[in-house]
């Protein structure tokens, strides 16, 4: 789902669900209607139903930091754990999404195709005051330069060390 759609999506569910309590006692099949045009949103109301019930009885409510505690709520995995961390925590950490993996390979950074391989690699490779900084830079650049079936090498900033550069 796009950050788009969400952003369009979460706009009236937090007024319908204003806070954790109300995510927890949701209706599935209603919840499911509400967040139906962000795909997947069978399984995605039933995940945000559970994880507000576990924030709710074993959190008292507090998002936690820890990424095993993260990645131990329902549909919360490696990648949203690190965003939370980073946006909320400000804990450096690496999110690696389809733009963060694909512009790190042509970069030349990993060889890896699997997520938290690539997350280790850039861990290894960047500093980490300015991992947050990369994700964000890359994100942005992935939507707007370098896109994934035309790339604009030729307004490319980065294209003296990029080794996939087709200038």
């Amino acid at each position: 789902c796009t950050d788009e759609r969400v952003n369009q999506v979460t706009k009236d569910l937090f007024v319908k669900y204003p806070d954790l309590e109300a995510f927890a006692n949701a209706d599935q099949k209603e919840l499911e209607r509400d967040i139906y045009s962000t795909g997947f949103y069978k399984n995605k109301a039933k995940n945000i139903i559970a994880c507000a019930k576990k924030l709710i009885e074993e959190y008292d409510g507090e998002v936690p930091r820890d990424i095993k505690a993260l990645t131990g709520l329902a549909g919360v995995g490696r990648k949203t754990a690190n965003v939370i961390r980073g946006n909320i925590y400000r804990e450096p950490s690496i999110v690696v999404d389809t733009h963060v993996k694909r512009i790190s390979q042509k970069l030349g950074l990993t060889k890896e195709n699997d997520p938290v391989k690539i997350e280790y690699d850039l861990m290894d490779k960047l500093p980490k005051e300015q991992w947050i900084l990369y994700n964000i830079q890359i994100i942005t650049h992935g939507r707007n330069v370098c896109i994934a079936r035309r790339p604009k090498c030729g307004e490319c900033t980065l294209q003296k060390v990029c080794p996939s550069c087709e200038v």
